[in-house]
């Protein structure tokens, strides 16, 4: 049923791509601070951070066990590094130029053109694949706070979408790919800390 639901997401974002593209345009967004926040939301370094955090504090309540202490933190920084990797390599594949780039039409770049290149490739927002795959990851070992961590995700997709840096399909195809990353590691992460 999940999988009927992010494909009918991602079929709706193909269809309103042009529209967006058009519509939602923010071009000043990363000028203002709520903007950095939500782009800031889909780089790695801020979840090594909050990966730290989590660890050492979870190291200090498993003094027993100080190895135990290190799982949920760790757990954070991979969804959010294999999430990255995997936007880099869909990129690749799919091979789908940045909208602003072509004035929201629909360009792919050949195969002989840079074929290991992600430079100027959209297609799917590392930003919004980074920002979900923590976000899930987080909302697995802290269900409570899952909404919160959900709606930075979604900020920052949206705030790419806004900068007319990606289709709002890039950003869709991200958000499905980095929450299915996120649970599935997080559910891992959880089990093992829970070990």
């Amino acid at each position: 049923m999940l999988a009927v639901l992010a494909a009918a997401a991602v079929a709706a974002a193909i269809a309103l791509d042009r529209w967006a593209f058009a519509t939602l345009v923010s071009p000043g967004i990363y000028d203002r601070d709520l903007g950095r926040l939500l782009r800031v939301a889909g780089f790695l370094p801020t979840w090594l951070l909050a990966s730290l955090a989590i660890g050492l504090h979870d190291r200090g309540a498993a003094v027993s066990l100080p190895w135990r202490g290190w799982r949920r933190g760790a757990t954070v920084v991979a969804a959010a590094a294999v999430a990255g990797a995997a936007a880099e390599v869909l990129k690749l594949l799919v091979r789908r130029e940045r909208p602003l780039d072509h004035a929201g039409a629909y360009v792919f770049r050949a195969w002989s053109d840079r074929p290991f290149s992600t430079a100027g490739l959209g297609m799917p927002s590392s930003h919004t694949l980074v920002a979900f795959g923590a976000a899930a990851a987080l909302g697995e070992l802290f269900p409570r706070t899952r909404w919160v961590w959900y709606g930075l995700a979604a900020g920052c997709g949206l705030s790419r979408v806004l900068a007319q840096a990606h289709f709002l399909s890039d950003v869709v195809v991200a958000a499905v790919v980095g929450t299915v990353i996120g649970i599935w590691l997080g559910r891992g992460g959880r089990a093992a800390a829970a070990r």
